[in-house]
């Protein structure tokens, strides 16, 4: 064994921060593939073993490269391991293995247990498969004969699709024709027969069921549609570009009507009014805008039109939130693909290292179709910022990875931004020193491959909420339900001013810590009132209900702050900006004028509704690291703040409503206007993002 290997491995086990390990890994896995023997295989199995859970999993994946039979017996007893994360990294590893018939029962019953895991070890047996279909499709057939549970049988079916040869084809048209099968299980053999065009058995059976009513028939349909029997005519979509674009883990609509709820974020927000903005523009006549939908919805979405198109995508079984949702990744990449096949978009826009991504850029790579990247430094600045606060470290690493997937999403982060034809930043104050530090990139050195595009937001909204609120006449929805919500407050909590948060109750978003700032100092809390706005609080996700837990543990501790905190749940894009505009002017009988906003996220790559604050006339606090630091004037038009300090947020706000009652309002307003008007209106967002499209389809050659 080389010295090499010991030198990288100490390398890894003495990294200062979690984020150099990222890349100390990479040259441990590298160091490993000119390795041969037991000795490395001794090394590295020795490691994982202890505690240092982020060294195991970097150990892990060095494993893989090891040319040594002794490396697949110890990655393979790593799938029986009683810690989870070395599971899940096993399962990983694997994949670039050759087939071990002995660990693919045991990847099975990885697969039966579902989550992150279970679709890595799917992934594995897919590749897998291709060497040795029997083996596979027997051990899935087995594991059938046992399971009771139809999300574990659906599961399993799932994964029999991704099986080639006549034993799963089999399998699953006797499964697709059973009726007295669960329904979730019926529907993963339906849609797979989508993807076997060579088994004229299976497209009679297609045929067949498309005949069926609900979503036996619609799954058949969409099939048939995959199979090439039934054809959807895209349509003429003029001389200029066909772009899509996606986010799969959001109920997009054209009112906007979930923003707020669940993973309804800005993003979701973002892709309804860019779509639009870039269909209005020049030299784009067709956006695809991709999302989570049913699927019938996705069947009446494939019809030839011009223009912003939303075109669903059926997730079976449906995702609930971005970090649950890799276990969708086979329904999603067959729904990205339909879509894809059936309107041949020019060019395909990419955000997030999430399963939409993983899977759309599988298909963008076999169509040809050229990738532009958004590259935020995520989940990299989480992982930084949770390291300094001490929330991730060594210790810890391979549990919170078991959530989080951090490094599987910092690996996905890295293939996207390989494969992509032009790679969009965001603006931050050290561009270059953070993507450096980071994540390793020179962006300096290949400077006509990135591109800095601020996000921007639809002055529009602004306007109209202004003059609904400071127009004479009763009233509308949005300001009554603001009213009704103020009215219910305590008699001495009228008049007061607001401080709102719009934004997911995710930790990343900093809800609880917002509210713990508040409350813990008596002359905020008595100061203004505090509105929250967002989540699905009737039918909240773990991620909501962690927040919500938190917050009422923060009340339990200063209870007099209680009845001035309002959180009435998530609402639309158009009622926000009336809140927004009504937190500014004041309310007769509600809040008092001069209110501010604050963001008190962990991270804000950007910050869209910070944005939209500002143009509603509002003073805001914000994150001093990443977008927000690019636009805040700090002490002028807002405050920036260390974020995560509730005492830190405290004095913020606190500031920001001396700003607010300051003297030179209205100069204070025109001056954030302007700033917003000249860089960051959705307008000219699509404007720059059409000419950065229009140059990776001249270079990939499809102009």
């Amino acid at each position: 064994m080389t010295q090499s290997l010991q030198r990288t491995l100490d390398e890894v086990q003495q990294a200062p921060f979690v984020v150099d390990v990222l890349r100390s890994g990479d040259r441990l896995a590298a160091a490993a593939g000119g390795e041969g023997g037991p000795a490395p295989v001794r090394l590295l199995a020795d490691v994982i073993d202890e505690r240092d859970e982020l060294t195991a999993v970097a150990a892990v994946h060095a494993l893989a490269q090891v040319c040594d039979d002794g490396a697949d017996a110890v990655l393979a007893d790593l799938l029986s391991h009683p810690r989870p994360f070395l599971r899940e990294h096993a399962s990983w590893a694997l994949r670039t293995r050759l087939p071990r018939l002995d660990a693919v029962g045991r990847l099975v019953g990885v697969v039966v247990g579902g989550g992150f895991s279970g679709m890595l070890a799917q992934r594995t047996l897919a590749r897998w498969a291709v060497a040795a279909p029997q083996q596979v499709s027997l051990s899935i057939e087995d594991a059938l004969v046992g399971a009771a549970d139809a999300a574990v049988r659906s599961r399993l079916v799932e994964t029999l699709g991704l099986v080639p040869g006549p034993i799963a084809g089999r399998a699953l048209r006797e499964l697709a024709l059973e009726d007295g099968e669960h329904p979730t299980v019926r529907l993963a053999a339906v849609a797979a027969l989508g993807d076997r065009p060579d088994d004229d058995a299976a497209v009679a059976v297609v045929r067949h069921l498309g005949t069926a009513d609900g979503d036996v028939g619609a799954v058949a349909r969409l099939a048939a549609i995959d199979l090439g029997i039934d054809v959807v005519e895209r349509g003429d979509a003029g001389h200029g570009l066909t772009v899509a674009q996606l986010f799969l883990h959001a109920d997009i609509d054209r009112d906007l009507s979930r923003a707020g709820a669940g993973d309804n974020g800005g993003v979701a927000t973002l892709l309804v009014r860019l779509g639009d903005a870039l269909a209005a523009g020049t030299g784009v006549d067709r956006v695809l805008t991709l999302s989570r939908g049913t699927p019938g919805a996705a069947l009446d979405a494939l019809t030839p039109a011009d223009g912003h198109l939303l075109t669903p995508v059926p997730l079976l079984p449906e995702a609930t939130s971005t970090a649950q949702a890799w276990p969708s990744r086979v329904a999603a990449e067959r729904g990205i693909r339909r879509v894809l096949r059936t309107y041949r978009p020019d060019v395909l826009h990419l955000r997030m290292a999430e399963v939409g991504s993983l899977a759309a850029a599988e298909v963008a790579r076999d169509l040809g179709i050229p990738v532009v990247f958004t590259l935020a430094p995520d989940p990299h600045a989480v992982i930084h910022a949770l390291d300094m606060t001490g929330g991730l470290h060594r210790g810890n690493f391979g549990t919170e990875d078991e959530r989080e997937h951090y490094w599987f999403r910092a690996r996905l982060v890295q293939r996207l931004a390989e494969d992509s034809a032009h790679i969009v930043l965001f603006p931050r104050p050290e561009l270059q020193h953070d993507m450096r530090e980071l994540l390793g990139l020179d962006v300096a050195g290949e400077p006509g491959r990135y591109t800095v595009v601020p996000e921007g937001v639809d002055l529009g909204v602004s306007a109209a909420a202004a003059a609904e609120v400071e127009g004479p006449g009763a009233p509308g929805p949005a300001l009554a339900e603001l009213d009704a919500l103020l009215a219910a407050l305590p008699e001495h909590r009228r008049g007061l001013p607001l401080a709102i948060s719009v934004g997911r109750l995710h930790r990343v978003k900093g809800m609880a810590t917002l509210v713990e700032a508040w409350a813990g100092d008596a002359e905020l809390s008595e100061r203004c009132n505090l509105l929250v706005v967002g989540g699905d609080l009737a039918d909240p996700s773990p991620d909501e209900r962690q927040q919500l837990d938190l917050i009422d543990e923060v009340l339990a501790r200063f209870p007099t702050a209680a009845d001035g905190l309002v959180m009435p749940g998530h609402r639309p894009n158009d009622v926000v900006a009336v809140w927004l505009a009504a937190a500014r002017a004041g309310r007769p009988g509600g809040n008092g004028p001069d209110g501010v906003y604050v963001c008190s996220s962990l991270k804000e790559e950007f910050g869209l509704a910070l944005l939209e604050a500002l143009a509603s006339g509002l003073v805001v606090v914000g994150p001093a690291a990443g977008g927000p630091a690019t636009y805040i004037d700090d002490g002028v038009t807002g405050v920036l703040v260390d974020t995560r300090r509730p005492d830190e947020v405290a004095r913020a706000m606190r500031a920001a409503f001396d700003l607010a009652t300051a003297p030179g309002q209205a100069e204070r307003i025109d001056r954030a206007l302007d700033r917003v008007r000249a860089d960051f209106t959705v307008q000219a967002m699509a404007d720059r993002l059409s000419r950065i499209y229009a140059g990776a389809v001249r270079t990939a050659g499809r102009s």
